[in-house]
């Protein structure tokens, strides 16, 4: 079915979008097209055959998983759905919230079961403990019910919630995941996202009056068209107020969206109103304000995802900005996807 298909498309795709023909990206569509072309029977898993239902991509920031997960993945004659992992757990959580009488993991994927065939989670990352104490009942089920997966993330199986509260119950996931996955790392020693010209950033720093005033005049320009509304949105209970919402076009101090109990489900609500997002005063992150850089880390994810334009006031360049070590790895990507964004 996918013989040469796949990695035939995909290098016209590279031909047509300029994009170099590059052999280690050429060698993840192929061993995609054999995943996908494997069958599994129904008894396979109660057999406990070595069926491999799943294809864990990896690699470092910028090297071209998503592009080519994205291409595979429109190509796929089966009934299929894309998430960003943020939104599928999202969607899993407030399922239970809204299903008590009947809130199994089990029902949850039969539902699932019903619809697709495969699913595709984007930038799968495990970051707080309730999403690393539900994964491997989850996934469990998901494999029972035959569903194929795909992955892609910046963080080998064997490193997922490295350092986390409690990690010692989330090494069964990492076994069963480990097992079920066709587990492949991209390596290209490159970040393709920081080939662009600087030239038209939207990065203001450092964090004196001079960049305060050019990014509050950028703002101006931007907004000068538009009527000045207030927005409110409400996710569960928490409320996150907008003063400046412009026709799609709304600034944040950094504190509003990343010093406060909001998440996920939050960022995608705003995401799902704005266009363009200006973000003051975003300071270095160590270890007092790991916290804060978590939830900045989840935001730009989304915003990302979400296709979000941003303008930034910042103490330093992004190529300077400090990390606390407990994010470096994750802060990484989020630099990487900053370059893009502000372009």
């Amino acid at each position: 079915m996918f013989k040469n298909t796949l990695q035939n498309s995909f290098k016209e795709f590279c031909r047509s979008e300029k994009f170099e023909i590059n052999k280690e990206q050429i060698k993840i569509v192929q061993d995609l097209e054999k995943f996908l072309s494997s069958k599994t029977g129904f008894f396979d898993f109660f057999l406990k055959k070595k069926i491999k239902l799943c294809f864990y991509l990896n690699g470092n920031v910028g090297v071209g998983k998503t592009m080519i997960m994205n291409h595979v993945f429109e190509k796929i004659n089966k009934t299929k759905v894309k998430f960003h992992f943020n939104k599928f757990m999202i969607n899993f959580h407030n399922y239970r919230h809204e299903n008590k009488e009947d809130s199994s993991i089990l029902k949850f994927v039969k539902n699932l079961k019903n619809k697709y065939e495969l699913i595709y989670l984007d930038e799968f990352q495990v970051t707080n403990i309730v999403d690393a104490m539900i994964l491997g009942k989850l996934f469990e089920t998901i494999f029972k019910e035959n569903i194929k997966i795909l992955i892609t993330s910046n963080t080998k199986i064997s490193d997922l919630y490295k350092d986390g509260l409690q990690r010692e119950q989330f090494i069964p996931f990492i076994n069963l995941i480990g097992k079920k996955s066709i587990q492949k790392e991209l390596y290209i020693n490159e970040d393709y996202r920081l080939l662009d010209s600087d030239s038209d950033k939207k990065i203001f720093y450092p964090l004196n009056e001079k960049s305060f005033f050019s990014i509050n005049q950028n703002f101006r320009v931007l907004t000068k068209n538009f009527k000045r509304t207030k927005k409110t949105i409400n996710t569960k209970g928490r409320i996150l107020k907008i003063d400046n919402f412009y026709n799609g076009i709304v600034k944040f101090d950094f504190k509003e969206l990343c010093d406060r109990n909001l998440g996920a489900e939050d960022y995608l609500n705003l995401s799902n109103i704005c266009k363009h997002i200006f973000i003051y005063n975003i300071d270095h992150f160590n270890e007092y304000n790991s916290n804060q850089q978590l939830r900045f880390i989840t935001l730009i994810d989304i915003l990302y995802e979400k296709k979000i334009s941003l303008t930034l006031s910042i103490i330093s360049d992004l190529k300077n900005l400090k990390s606390s070590e407990k994010h470096a790895e994750p802060f990484k990507r989020t630099i990487s996807r900053l370059h893009a964004m502000t372009t």
